[in-house]
């Protein structure tokens, strides 16, 4: 099954600098089997920044590295309410955590994935 690579700014930096070899190696056996590479548009306008900070040669990196990619995924509504519904789940499991909390909800299974943090769930 095909899929689609989201890569973030970290990672376009290593690919550009082309440097750790694993990582290079990893794209290219992704892009060998069809797979979809991306990025979001906010990965894009981290690397415009710090590319027009830069000099002209690194500018011209980003902008043939980005030719480069199946797609630049648009920051769109949908985006935005899926990062919106992670970041505010995210806050509450930072506050229970620094309050030494346990953090009572029904919504376990969104939670889980954050590492100490205590959880209860009364409904159960």
């Amino acid at each position: 099954m095909k899929k689609t690579w989201m890569l973030d700014t970290n990672i376009c930096s290593f690919i550009m600098r082309e440097q750790p070899e694993a990582v290079l190696t990893r794209l290219e056996q992704a892009v060998l089997r069809g797979h979809r590479i991306v990025i979001s548009a906010i990965t894009w306008s981290e690397i415009s920044l710090a590319a027009q900070a830069a000099a002209p040669a690194t500018q011209q990196l980003a902008e043939a590295f980005a030719a480069r990619l199946d797609a630049i995924l648009p920051w769109d509504r949908l985006a935005v309410d899926a990062a919106t519904e992670i970041k505010v789940a995210l806050r509450m499991a930072g506050h229970a955590i620094a309050a030494g909390a346990v953090l009572v909800t029904n919504n376990t299974r969104e939670f889980e994935r954050v590492p100490g943090l205590m959880l209860e769930d009364w409904v159960k």
